[in-house]
């Protein structure tokens, strides 16, 4: 019998968060889980963290932290029997037990039990699957079993010499003590034994993992093994697995037929992962009795050579027995003195409501109570299993935020808009160039020919470009960067490697002959210019950086430096506007991303740490300023993007995104309008496009455009250029070794008849000015009045007509349900049957001579006994 099992990712509201997770060197686990709490390793070492499985009343998760040993936490445990017993050990020599509270309540300060074997670094503790009050220790030479109920805790005994660590595992048919853990150098064995005598093995060895099944009866060599590779290991999250911990049974939401829970832990976060089985409500062939929480013996009993197993209870909800009554607990008892330990108070335990010893041999928490309206929807703490019922919108709810611009599609538009026949390019333009510039008429292009000279060429003239020369702008030195002027297509500043600022005007229709005298130089910084970038609101305003390591301000329309920016301490990558122009961010090579307020301070308002890596790095605002987002290289020189807060950039990155490892820096492009970034790299082949959100996770990730061949980048053009009835949101010019190609980022949309208002909001009109640079320098602020991008013969899709659905296939329970041979027959044999049309209507071969009417007719009355013939022969 196949059950088809799937994994369901909860969405981030669904992920426990504010957590820290650390990594320690140590063999035992980092995340435990109790039907109601979950415990794991902090990035401080002997602190634990605590959160709980299912979330507070106002659906969040709350996490706390318990202060548990002096040393690194190596491993914990949480008792079969009670929900909140919780077993630490640590480097510090000392096993703990811990009767933790939910964490919205205060935490002990205190241990319940403290033992000290003397036996040095204790690396592993796991409690006995049947007995109570008795507990397994590995440390660095001897294994211990531990039973807290005896005054002489004895050891086990007549163990192998190489044997390091001795641990209880699950025993199915013995509930005896076996050996289940061996640490070697560089090796490490966990065992595991099942009914069926076999050992599960995990072996890990010089960084080479595989899981090996064993027979327990024969141990000299393995019956099989699977080889797992080396691969850290990845789920829903791009940061490394700390730990994986399963939920029990008990608190698995079996309305929902989920059959598996685990809990990945990262580094920020704890990821819920759900394995479903696609049914409705509770199939007992998908639950089998599981074990209670009562143990079936005491450890006294166990040494004497008990062998019972935990009475086993349904996990049907109307099955589920009833929670113990305070009368009906319990009584506490007193922890024994045992030796080479000691007991603390049990007053202790402040906030925490129980009435039960931790080692008592009654279960001190019954089972929790089960019913269908508590195991399934949001008061569980995770969202129920997809069903068909369900809607898409919930479906999407439940996989976590989905992007509208998810199924982009980048397409090369026709070759008719193409401009070829380029020759002569320069393809090792600085890293601080976009590589090349366009605007809404035209494309300016460097050549790789002496004296800086940069090729114009019209958008609105596509086609081969002749064999001879073209008229250029020369510079006479060596093009740094360069940028149109967003308020005048005609305007074109150059920076050289001669520390000037030229401005160039190109003539109506585009170059006829070579221009050799700028309308404009500018000169101030004492080293080569790394990049320049006009005011977004203010026009003639410039922001030039240097090798001089200052950023400057300029006049242009009085031909002055207005403004010199000081505070970087190397070489500034990429600088950025924000969108209501009043401050400037730049990136640097010292590690750092800066604000400035030009008009009031010459030094950085905001400062904090930015990409790792120092090959470069582009800075541009998002999400209506309140993010800086920056596209660089982490320490590994691997490409990332950083979200940093507008408000608190020392507080570092709030989200990062891994993209690939390629030399080149990605250039960002940022749409207000629907706040999907696009980025590539010089040299690419590879396009990325997320949207970015205002709130976690941040970073959604769209569908890539792949060029056939690798590119020198993209140039944006305005939003007007973009064809809405075809749903485009964007409008690049691909630069490659020869040509020009217009590439149109398109959203694939059904009723294209009308105007999809939901991805076209009123668009800024940015090529005009909102203010002069004299009214900006002197403190005047102004915006972009905005433009509907409508047709005028296009009606809002939001005010389209509503059509009644129309269901296209039948409910997937016609699908599901099971038929037998004769009913799967007698459909098959109908449906042949009626694809011939009615027998008794005259058929066109009864006009035919050759044939006698007799023959005919009794031909066609046995036509199903051939019919059923041949499925039987097909069959």
């Amino acid at each position: 019998i196949r059950i088809v099992i799937y994994a369901v990712f909860f969405p981030t509201e669904g992920w426990i968060n504010n957590v820290r997770a650390g990594s320690f060197s140590c063999q035992g686990n980092h995340i435990k889980v109790s039907s109601k709490l979950v415990a794991f390793n902090t990035e401080q070492a002997g602190m634990l963290g605590l959160s709980s499985v299912k979330p507070g009343s106002d659906g969040k998760w709350t996490v706390t932290q318990i202060s548990c040993h002096a040393d690194v936490v190596t491993d914990l445990d949480f008792s079969p029997f009670d929900d909140r017993l919780l077993a630490t050990c640590s480097a510090d020599e000392t096993m703990k037990l811990w009767r933790v509270c939910d964490p919205e309540q205060e935490q002990p300060s205190e241990a319940e039990l403290t033992l000290s074997p003397g036996q040095g670094r204790l690396e592993l503790v796991l409690f006995h699957p049947t007995s109570s009050g008795l507990l397994a220790l590995g440390a660095n030479k001897c294994p211990l079993i531990w039973d807290t109920s005896r005054q002489d805790a004895p050891l086990a005994e007549n163990l192998p010499s190489c044997v390091a660590i001795v641990c209880v595992a699950h025993v199915c048919s013995s509930a005896r003590v076996c050996p289940t853990a061996c640490f070697l150098p560089f090796i490490c064995v966990s065992l595991c034994v099942y009914s069926i005598h076999a050992l599960v093995v995990l072996y890990v060895q010089m960084r080479s993992r595989e899981v090996r099944l064993w027979d327990h009866r024969k141990l000299n060599s393995s019956v099989g093994s699977v080889s797992l590779g080396t691969s850290s290991g990845h789920c829903m999250t791009d940061t490394s697995t700390r730990g994986v911990a399963m939920v029990p049974k008990l608190a698995l939401d079996v309305m929902s037929c989920e059959v598996v829970r685990v809990l990945q832990l990262t580094d920020s976060c704890i990821v819920p992962i759900s394995y479903q089985v696609p049914r409705k409500e509770f199939h007992a062939d998908l639950y089998p009795d599981t074990v209670g929480t009562t143990p079936a013996m005491s450890a006294e009993e166990w040494w004497k050579g008990g062998n019972k197993q935990v009475e086993r209870v349904s996990l049907h909800p109307d099955k589920q027995p009833k929670p113990k009554a305070a009368s009906q607990a319990p009584a506490k008892r007193d922890l024994p003195s045992v030796n080479s330990c000691h007991s603390v108070p049990q007053e202790s335990t402040r906030g925490c409501s129980t009435s039960s010893s931790p080692l008592s041999t009654a279960s001190s928490s019954a089972a929790p109570s089960r019913s269908p309206s508590t195991t399934s929807g949001l008061s569980s703490g995770f969202l129920p299993s997809p069903s068909p019922s369900q809607s898409i919108k919930t479906l999407h709810n439940l996989m976590g935020p989905s992007s509208k611009f998810r199924h982009i599609q980048g397409a090369v538009m026709h070759k008719d808009t193409h401009i070829t026949n380029l020759r002569g390019l320069n393809l090792t333009t600085p890293g601080e160039c976009d590589g090349f510039c366009a605007n809404a008429r035209r494309v300016a292009v460097p050549l790789a020919i002496a004296g800086g000279q940069i090729a114009v060429f019209e958008l609105s003239q596509p086609g081969k470009l002749p064999d001879t020369a073209l008229p250029t702008i020369q510079n006479s030195v060596n093009v740094a960067d360069f940028c149109w002027d967003p308020f005048d297509t005609h305007r074109l500043a150059v920076a050289g490697d001669d520390a000037k600022i030229r401005l160039w005007q190109v003539p109506e229709g585009g170059l006829t002959e070579t221009l050799t005298e700028p309308e404009l130089i500018v000169q101030g910084h004492t080293e080569k210019i790394y990049s320049i970038k006009f005011h977004p609101l203010a026009s003639d305003l410039l922001v030039s950086s240097s090798y001089d390591l200052t950023v400057r301000l300029w006049d242009l329309e009085k031909g002055e430096q207005v403004k010199v920016l000081t505070g970087h301490q190397d070489q500034v990558f990429g600088m950025a506007w924000s969108p209501d122009g009043k401050l400037l961010a730049t990136v640097c090579k010292d590690g750092k991303v800066r604000i400035y307020d030009p008009r009031k301070s010459a030094e950085p308002v905001q400062e904090g740490p930015g990409p790792e890596g120092h090959r470069g790095a582009r800075v541009v605002w998002v999400c209506d300023g309140k993010y800086l987002l920056v596209s660089g290289f982490d320490s590994r020189s691997e490409r990332e993007l950083y979200l940093f807060s507008a408000e608190s950039l020392s507080s570092g990155t709030i989200a990062v995104a891994p993209a690939d490892v390629s030399p080149s820096t990605l250039i960002p492009f940022y749409d207000p309008d629907t706040s999907v970034v696009i980025l590539t790299g010089k040299g690419d082949t590879r396009v990325y496009i997320f949207e970015i959100m205002p709130e976690a996770p941040y970073f959604l990730e769209c569908s890539s455009f792949n060029s056939p061949e690798p590119h020198k980048g993209l140039a944006f053009l305005p939003k007007t250029e973009c064809s809405v009835r075809e749903v485009e949101v964007a409008r690049a010019l691909m630069l490659s070794k020869t040509s020009i190609e217009p590439v149109a980022f398109t959203v694939p949309r059904v009723k294209k008849e009308f105007f999809q208002d939901d991805v076209y909001p009123d668009t800024a009109v940015w090529w005009e000015p909102a203010l002069t640079a004299s009214a900006w320098l002197s403190g005047s602020n102004g915006q972009h009045r905005r433009i509907s991008l409508k047709p005028k013969d296009m009606t809002p899709v939001s005010e389209a007509p509503k059509e009644a659905p129309v269901r296209k296939y039948l409910p997937s329970a016609v699908y599901l349900e099971e038929k037998t041979d004769e009913q799967k027959k007698e459909e098959l044999l109908s449906a042949m049957v009626a694809k011939l049309g009615n027998l008794d209507d005259p058929l066109p071969q009864d006009s035919f001579e050759g044939v006698d009417d007799d023959e005919w007719v009794s031909e066609v009355l046995d036509f199903p006994v051939f019919l059923s013939s041949l499925v039987n022969f097909l069959k």
